[in-house]
């Protein structure tokens, strides 16, 4: 089931889908181990003037990523996305994808992310902008329209593939609908009918089966999964061998959920410095005892401590109790 983005192949079906403030390098590096054939950086605004923030510049590693590197841009004006999109593939980015797909505020108050959906012209502007400042393969994500009553995903993606986009991830819910109500698939499936370049599909994809049964329905080249993986990188693995099988793996034993997690806040101390990391540990270890189903009051007593080594010998204790 490989198919290709621009020159590079992509063997696995199955897409880490770019989330602000969760997939930075160490998740990314998790997530590709367990099977994840594309993992996509958390997004970059196209304001290269801001990039001098702490916060930007370690969104911008990309040297030590996992190829092909694929990072995410935002914006609204053209030229700057062009420039930010040069900027990235200097700093070594293989693939650029831009942000159509994002319902936060903070993102639509700048008129960027799905809000750009309302506003054909420009859409294309912005994607004939992109690609021409740069010689790498260009993406793009989007939602299926700007609200319920203007569902215009397909007239988006025609124009995407008119304007040299080289694959199209398109999560199942308009802006208006943010991350509520039902995802629909039938708009992704009439997409994948319409164009000729890979496309997407992604929202609310929890488990194996649901993925096949996506992929079925929609004919979409892969699967894009976002907070199914938060806590639960080990999905792709399963997803992975659910398509090729037919049959369900059986969850990770404790021992190997136990090294997931500690290598994983040990990879956060090191990225981050010990400090910041500690910090970030917290969000993702509250997402694997989700996973664990734990309900004992240990999240809010690890959440407490902001030593590094402390937290690897709680989490230790944890695993052996």
């Amino acid at each position: 089931m490989a198919f290709s983005i621009g020159n590079y192949s992509i063997e696995k079906p199955v897409i880490l889908a770019p989330m602000a403030g969760v997939t930075d390098l160490p998740f990314r590096r998790l997530c590709h181990q367990y099977g994840a054939g594309l993992v996509v950086s958390e997004m970059v605004t196209s304001d290269v003037r801001l990039w001098d923030t702490n916060k930007s510049r370690m969104r911008l590693v990309h040297d030590a990523e996992v190829a092909p590197r694929s990072v995410q841009i935002a914006g609204s004006d053209p030229i700057m996305m062009a420039q930010a999109a040069r900027q990235n593939v200097e700093l070594g980015a293989q693939i650029i994808d831009i942000n159509m797909g994002c319902p936060a505020k903070k993102v639509l108050n700048k008129a960027a992310g799905s809000a750009l959906l309302q506003d054909e012209p420009l859409v294309q502007k912005i994607l004939e902008s992109v690609v021409s400042s740069v010689d790498v393969p260009v993406t793009l994500k989007i939602r299926t329209g700007w609200s319920p009553d203007q569902r215009n995903g397909l007239t988006i993606a025609k124009i995407a593939e008119q304007s040299g986009i080289q694959a199209l991830a398109v999560h199942g819910r308009t802006r208006a609908c943010k991350f509520k109500g039902e995802v629909e698939y039938d708009t992704i499936a009439e997409i994948k009918q319409a164009i000729s370049i890979p496309v997407f599909a992604n929202g609310d994809i929890q488990t194996a089966e649901q993925a096949k049964q996506v992929l079925d329905y929609t004919q979409a080249d892969a699967v894009m999964i976002g907070r199914a993986a938060q806590g639960r990188p080990w999905i792709f693995r399963e997803i992975n061998h659910y398509l090729e099988h037919n049959e369900l793996l059986t969850p990770p034993a404790t021992d190997e959920v136990q090294a997931i997690v500690i290598n994983h806040v040990k990879a956060l101390h090191d990225f981050y410095g010990s400090f910041m990391g500690a910090r970030i540990a917290r969000k993702h270890v509250g997402w694997y005892l989700q996973t664990l189903a734990d309900t004992t009051p240990f999240r809010s007593q690890f959440n407490r401590i902001d030593d590094a080594q402390e937290q690897l010998d709680l989490l230790n204790e944890f695993f052996v109790s």
